[in-house]
């Protein structure tokens, strides 16, 4: 039996950069004939948005894409998802220290920032700040695209 990949996206409130990761990650394990070797999710590490729909801006640049984030409504990181994902990804420096205070530690192994798998380790702007939702798509499309190569190998 093949391995389900359990991928979970945190940001800080769930509406602008993890929704958008967990949206285009979905269409590409879909376009590449594995969605069903997924569970792909996403999650703020604050309680400000809990309950918002996606952000307009992420909403757009998904569209442009065909993707719909229809039926998204943000929700709070939990200390269960450690054991739940395999893998949860921040968007940056800060995320990570917030999912780590979240989930106690990380004796797995499990917490990293997206772009670490990418050839440029980074950290990805958060648009709610910058406005800048081309360059949190670019990254993010990067992102999931090293991502999904990783976990091709296992």
């Amino acid at each position: 039996m093949e391995h389900i990949h359990r991928v979970l996206f945190v940001c800080h409130g769930n509406i602008c950069r993890s929704p958008l990761a967990e949206f285009l990650f979905k269409d590409m394990v879909k376009k590449e004939g594995c969605a069903d070797r997924f569970v792909i999710a996403s999650a703020g590490t604050s309680r400000e948005e809990l309950g918002n729909p996606v952000h307009p801006g992420t909403r757009k640049k998904l569209a442009q894409d065909h993707i719909s984030a229809a039926g998204k409504y943000a929700v709070q990181l939990k200390q269960s998802d450690y054991e739940k994902y395999d893998v949860i990804l921040g968007m940056d420096r800060p995320n990570i220290s917030n999912i780590l205070h979240i989930v106690g530690s990380d004796p797995q192994g499990k917490v990293h920032r997206l772009l670490d798998f990418t050839e440029q380790p980074r950290d990805i702007a958060d648009p709610w700040y910058t406005g800048d939702f081309d360059q949190a798509y670019n990254d993010i499309k990067a992102g999931c695209t090293a991502l999904l190569k990783h976990l091709r190998r296992f």
